[in-house]
């Protein structure tokens, strides 16, 4: 079986598209913006609600992913995100109506 669509019916259904997807693609792009944010050892301890101390230690210890700009030691914020999520306890599953 072979649908035929009239011009304005394809029209009409491409502005639906574009009106669905217009909020998620501005969304993420977004979200791309602040995932380039790239933080200093200050701006990340602030971030992070930590001291400069703690950050220092950490990329000492390489548990941080930063890299170089110099001499200089920065953090993207999309890797320390997928840091942050990485740490992150997930709970376990309540086993009560298992008995």
């Amino acid at each position: 079986m072979k649908a035929e669509l009239e011009q304005q019916d394809i029209e009409i259904i491409a502005q639906r598209v574009v009106q669905l997807l217009k909020p998620m693609l501005s969304q993420a792009s977004k979200e791309d913006a602040a995932g380039d944010s790239i933080f200093t050892v200050d701006t990340l301890a602030e971030y992070l609600k930590v001291d400069p101390t703690w950050v220092y230690k950490q990329v000492s210890l390489k548990a941080l992913p930063y890299f170089k700009s110099g001499k200089y030691t920065r953090f993207k914020k999309r890797d320390i995100d997928r840091w942050v999520d990485s740490q992150t306890c997930r709970p376990i599953p309540s086993q009560r109506g298992n008995k």
